[in-house]
């Protein structure tokens, strides 16, 4: 899975460290094995700052994403992973990079985001739609215009979600 996920060597050791964790406290228990691995495959990212969805983990999986989620929750619960919810701006170089957008366009997203965030939009959506309509509304601005279509397909989020954040952001921007 880590392969297929594109992840560094050192993600696959931190998932396999959480792995044993939860076998050695007995959190294994009831669950799949392979949706606990899974889900220390998705804790393990998270941990190292590889921004990797939910989505694109379930994808490389033979495991629901819900029973993912559920797992992943459980066992950060009880390991005590403490881990911050994941920064937009993880994915933008990343989602520039499969759209062929400049540098400009990947500094001004950053720019949105930032002010957005700022001002208390971002709790409670989903990092990778907020990112997704932060980059098509960059992309509008610097004239490198992608379509809803094309930026939904990259971040793996519908084109409804990149209306309803840019609308959003675009409200919060005050731009017209």
């Amino acid at each position: 899975m880590s392969s297929a996920l594109g992840v560094p060597r050192s993600v696959r050791e931190v998932a396999s460290v959480i792995y044993r964790r939860a076998l050695d406290d007995d959190l294994i228990r009831g669950r799949s094995i392979e949706g606990v691995a899974t889900s220390a495959l998705y804790a393990a990212c998270r941990q190292e700052g590889i921004p990797r969805s939910l989505d694109e983990v379930a994808e490389v999986a033979r495991v629901e994403q819900k029973e993912i989620g559920r797992t992943y929750r459980y066992i950060a619960q009880e390991l005590s992973l403490g881990l911050e919810p994941v920064d937009p701006v993880q994915y933008v170089p990343r989602f520039c990079s499969e759209l062929e957008l400049s540098e400009e366009v990947e500094q001004k997203t950053r720019e949105i985001i930032e002010v957005t965030a700022e001002q208390g939009m971002l709790s409670g959506k989903s990092p990778t739609g907020y990112a997704a309509a932060a980059i098509y509304a960059a992309s509008l601005l610097c004239n490198e215009k992608k379509t809803q279509r094309e930026v939904a397909d990259v971040a793996q989020v519908t084109e409804v979600t990149i209306r309803n954040r840019y609308q959003e952001q675009i409200e919060a921007l005050d731009i017209h």
